[in-house]
């Protein structure tokens, strides 16, 4: 169940990279507007804000990452640990965006699927 926990892990992770590069790099852009939902006035207006938060997202992939290198490396508590810090940490945000953004929920679903995922089974590893 913990190789399970964390190949859902290594899909969360790459899932928040990709948000990284979406809000980071190509927030003005067509495609990212359209995934967000934003005007080209509402994306230029907050293009500073939003390369913030994709290294938030970018900081929490990293964290589960290094997680996984761990949880392969032997390191069970030190894997464990920051593997839970990481998705926990992608769920939560994931569960704010659903409860403050009800038009976005969707997006916090698809956005939270993953590290759901990851949580339950490493849980379900760790104490098995």
């Amino acid at each position: 169940m913990i190789i399970i926990g964390a190949v859902f892990t290594i899909l969360a992770a790459l899932l928040h990279v990709f948000i990284f590069y979406m809000e980071s790099f190509a927030w003005t852009g067509e495609k990212a507007r359209g995934v967000f939902g934003t005007t080209q006035i509402d994306a230029e207006n907050t293009k500073e804000m939003a390369y913030n938060q994709g290294f938030y997202n970018f900081f929490l992939a990293v964290v589960s990452g290094v997680g996984v290198a761990f949880l392969f490396a032997g390191s069970t508590g030190i894997g464990a640990a920051l593997t839970f810090a990481g998705t926990g940490s992608m769920l939560a945000a994931a569960a704010v965006l659903a409860l403050s953004s009800p038009d976005k929920r969707g997006a916090a679903v698809k956005q939270g699927a993953f590290p759901l995922l990851a949580v339950v089974f490493l849980v379900i590893g760790l104490l098995v």
